[in-house]
């Protein structure tokens, strides 16, 4: 799976903004989304694939982190359509001033 097919899922982009604070258990990441634990494993496992979070054990727990390079893979590819809607909204501001 690619890392914007992950991303089209609402529960993943859940589970990513949820790890943005820092590693968190797979307990923790179940009791916060409103989701059964193999839904929630399901998620975690299609974000593993694409690469966008790594598990770690550390005795019975699994620890979830985000993995960053591939979030600044996905940063650099949305780079120039960020600058596409800067000028767009650029431009729209100067017409509305002309309006008034």
């Amino acid at each position: 799976m690619s890392p914007f097919e992950a991303l089209a899922e609402p529960n993943r982009r859940r589970l990513l903004d949820l790890l943005r604070a820092g590693e968190r258990p797979a307990g923790e990441l179940v009791a916060a989304m409103d989701l059964s634990q193999p839904g929630v494993s399901k998620h975690l496992k299609a974000l593993r694939e694409a690469g966008l979070v790594s598990v770690r054990a550390d005795g019975q727990q699994r620890i979830y982190r985000l993995e960053a390079r591939r979030l600044a893979d996905l940063d650099a590819w949305l780079k120039p359509y960020r600058h596409f809607w800067a000028d767009h909204l650029d431009a729209l501001e100067g017409h509305l001033e002309r309006d008034q």
